[in-house]
């Protein structure tokens, strides 16, 4: 037997022994796969999609006989959480198969000793993360250990697509591919819209020399959006607000289910609402914990345990459960708060009904009252089957300079064998010479501006042949392998030793010793902090602050900016079917009568006075990075007609310019305030790039190895990072302003940050758009939240919450 086509049959019996019976898609991937193409994989969460290629790897290898040696096939999870889950399944079908491999799991968790046995004795399956595989790339004999290679599975591939994480696994595919021809690869996904783009990402080059199967589902998966609606309407909501108070409607939810998961976008959510879930129902004690990125390894493992085995009736977690674990007993599933995505809502939603056939169901807890909008919106773009596309990173030479530098510290390379394989990939597909020389004279002389410095010249090159010969540079390289930046975490051990997770240096900067905060689910005391170390010991009191992580702003999707608009334009219209908006009619009521609802055909502009000078409101629906940008373009142009000082402030809906002196905003109006033309030479000068550009060199900086972030346990301090990598930024930018790393800094601001290719659609949009200029004699509802934005960044928490109460009683008299 030479591909296991005959073997199907084997897996159909041991299916039917499992009171299963293969989905069409599933069939089709095997035969696929045996067939031995590449391919994609599209279906929805928790409809079979790791049977689907797991069975036909293992089909093959009984058709081989089943003995062959070494890796046979590895399967590449982008959230250590779900190797676990890969490898039950694995273990499961392979016995039921009658196949005897090993399966093993290496993530940045894996024990140094288990690391050493399986490269002594390889496993069968490998399952991994994209950073320990390119770990296994860094180690001596690398090319031995995967000559046997058969197959690379791709897990959740949507969640790499649009990030540097896929680079690195374009750039591990293109090493591996040399070493083993014949080896398939196949992507996963259940939440894509870039399908055809996903699949030339996945394969690079290969796309058009082979053939290659995009598969997808027939089955649908059911999914129900459930909003739980607040007793009082807030008419003039604020984000936050009703967060917590919640809670009483969330508790029934709990009661009925045999276990819950409740989302939150942020840690800092995560923490508070497992405090007051504890406050509010302290029966749950015990049958309570939650699941964040912070917390310590042996917490997140105690945990999906314990959700596998039914002892725990609730977790509050994060993102960090949200991607294809499968945990049977969750019934429920509640989202604190708008995904602001469509796909990030299915994939939350999936873990209740994780299993094929079944409905998966999904609670959304508003945390502000305009937030229900995002309720129906969502409903409605889960119905038509709506679904982001992912930007991929193009020419990170970040990704690639580590790249190099990881080939050069296990066996060295040749600089054109390797040139001929990243120009294969799509990431890299339009390299040029110069920019590859330019790589290599990075790695090897540290380029024109670091070359008079030796720790720069990391490889050695004589011949086309590039190496790593010093063991200090190849540790330091090897503790930095891959993409994923963060604030610098210290790590929480109480005095005794026990470790509980990290915290971010800006938040325990603004700690003292005898101080309390939350973490964890716990009340702690700062002891003391010394050697990157916090220092705690468990304290009594209820009160404390709550840890506070950077990035916890997603912005709202284009496809959910789409159909929000929509809910909004059936307001305008008073065609109101979804609960959520009949909910918010008080709302709508006074927001009708103080300005106006927009239509889809409109662009609605607020501008009146306060105490606090003049206010001109605008409301595209498209997305605080959007807003980000288009309010800075349009303070520009309107100083231009008067010279004119702003604040501005901004969230999903809209932005604020707030002016001290009148603003010329019908002036504006009438020399297209809002035009494409001359927008690249607008942007330049009207955004502080370098600024913004100079925040995100910081991580560039990182991934490329100019800093060193310190060693485990010995990080080095957030300060001290950030003023290296500004060094470098102002030397480049002085000395050598054609760095490709510099001018990477300004793409991915322009690109990622600011949304530009989206903020110029928007405002060809609002060109067809009839523009509706009104002028309130107060703040509208649509204006508030964004008002109590701009007033958060400066006020504390008490002195807000005064603040509102006043603003609140003054907008309802």
């Amino acid at each position: 037997m030479k591909n296991g086509q005959e073997n199907i049959h084997i897996a159909e019996a041991w299916f039917g022994e499992q009171s299963w019976k293969p989905f069409d898609f599933q069939r089709a991937a095997w035969e696929h796969y045996l067939a031995g193409r590449h391919g994609l994989l599209n279906a929805p969460t928790g409809s079979g999609k790791t049977y689907a290629l797991l069975i036909p790897v293992f089909l093959e290898a009984l058709g081989n006989g089943g003995s062959d040696p070494g890796v046979q096939a590895i399967w590449v999870t982008p959230i250590r959480a779900l190797a676990r889950e890969i490898q039950l399944a694995a273990q499961r079908a392979l016995e039921g198969l009658g196949l005897s491999w090993e399966v093993a799991v290496r993530t940045g968790d894996t024990a140094s000793a288990e690391r050493a046995r399986q490269k002594k004795k390889a496993p069968g399956l490998l399952i991994t993360t994209p950073e320990s595989l390119h770990l296994l790339l860094a180690s001596k004999g690398y090319p031995d250990y995967f000559r046997h290679l058969k197959a690379v599975i791709c897990d959740e591939w949507h969640e790499l697509v649009g990030s540097k994480r896929g680079v690195q696994m374009e750039l591990a595919l293109s090493r591996l591919k040399s070493i083993c021809p014949v080896m398939k690869i196949w992507g996963v996904s259940a939440t894509l819209a870039n399908l055809e783009e996903a699949v030339a990402i996945l394969l690079g080059a290969d796309v058009g020399k082979k053939g290659y199967a995009l598969v997808k589902a027939g089955e649908k998966k059911a999914v129900e959006l459930v909003s739980l609606l607040p007793d009082a309407i807030e008419t003039y909501p604020w984000a936050g607000h009703l967060g917590v108070r919640m809670l009483p409607k969330v508790l029934p939810i709990i009661e009925k289910s045999p276990a819950t998961l409740i989302f939150t976008n942020t840690r800092s959510q995560c923490e508070i609402w497992y405090r007051e879930l504890l406050e509010a129902a302290p029966e749950l004690a015990g049958a309570l914990a939650m699941h964040h990125g912070s917390l310590s390894r042996e917490v997140r493992d105690w945990v999906e345990n314990a959700l596998h085995e039914g002892i725990l009736k609730v977790v509050v977690c994060t993102s960090s459960l949200d991607l294809g674990v499968d945990f049977r007993p969750v019934e429920a599933v509640v989202q604190v708060g708008s995904p602001k995505g469509v796909g990030r809502c299915l994939q939350r939603a999936g873990r209740s009904g994780h299993r094929p056939g079944a409905v998966s169901r999904i609670y959304f807890v508003p945390t502000h009252s305009l937030e229900l909008i995002e309720g129906a919106a969502l409903r409605k773009a889960i119905g038509s089957g709506a679904m982001e596309a992912r930007l991929p990173y193009l020419r990170s030479m970040d990704v690639l300079v580590q790249y190099l530098v990881t080939l050069a510290v296990s066996e060295g390379f040749h600089a054109d064998e390797i040139f001929r394989e990243v120009k294969d990939t799509y990431s890299f597909a339009s390299i040029g010479e110069e920019e590859w020389a330019w790589a290599l004279h990075f790695i090897s002389e540290g380029g024109s501006s670091l070359h008079a410095y030796q720790e720069f010249r990391k490889v050695n090159a004589s011949q086309g042949f590039y190496q790593v010969d010093s063991r200090k540079v190849a540790m330091r390289h090897r503790l930095q392998i891959g993409t994923i930046a963060s604030d610098t975490g210290l790590q929480v051990k109480y005095v005794g030793g026990g470790f509980l997770g990290t915290i971010e240096e800006r938040f325990a900067g603004m700690l003292e010793p005898g101080d309390v905060f939350w973490f964890g689910g716990k009340s702690l005391e700062l002891v003391r902090i010394k050697d990157m170390t916090v220092q705690v010991r468990r304290s009594t009191q209820k009160n404390g602050k709550v840890p506070s992580w950077l990035g916890g702003r997603m912005p709202l999707s284009a496809a959910l900016g789409e159909h929000l608009r929509d809910k909004i334009d059936e307001a305008a219209r008073n065609c109101i079917v979804d609960e959520e908006l009949r909910a918010l009619s008080p709302l709508f009521a006074i927001q009708r009568n103080r300005s106006r609802i927009p239509l889809n055909s409109e662009l609605l502009v607020e501008y009146f006075r306060s105490r606090e000078g003049y206010h001109l409101l605008v409301y595209p629906f498209e997305g605080r990075f959007v807003h980000e940008g288009m309010s800075a373009i349009l303070a520009y142009r309107l100083s231009r007609i008067r010279p004119l000082s702003f604040s501005i402030a901004m969230n999903d809906y809209g932005f604020e310019l707030l002016s001290d002196t009148e603003i010329p905003i019908e002036e504006g109006l009438r020399q297209g305030l809002f035009s494409t033309r001359d927008l690249g030479a607008d942007i330049e000068a009207s955004i502080n790039a370098t600024e913004l550009s100079k925040r995100r060199f910081r991580d560039i900086a990182g991934i490329a190895g100019l800093v060193f972030r310190g060693f485990p346990g010995k990080h080095k301090k957030e300060r001290h990072l950030q003023a290296s990598s500004q060094l470098f930024f102002s030397v480049f930018q002085e000395y050598e302003p054609e760095n490709r790393l510099l001018l990477q800094a300004y793409e991915e601001v322009r690109t990622f940050q600011l949304e530009e290719s989206r903020l110029r659609a928007a405002l060809q949009r609002i060109s067809r758009q009839q523009i509706m200029l009104t002028r309130p004699e107060k703040a509208t509802p649509f204006a508030f939240p964004i008002i109590v934005d701009r007033l958060r960044e400066r006020l504390s928490s008490e002195q807000l919450e005064d603040r509102i109460l006043k603003m609140k009683l003054y907008l309802e008299k």
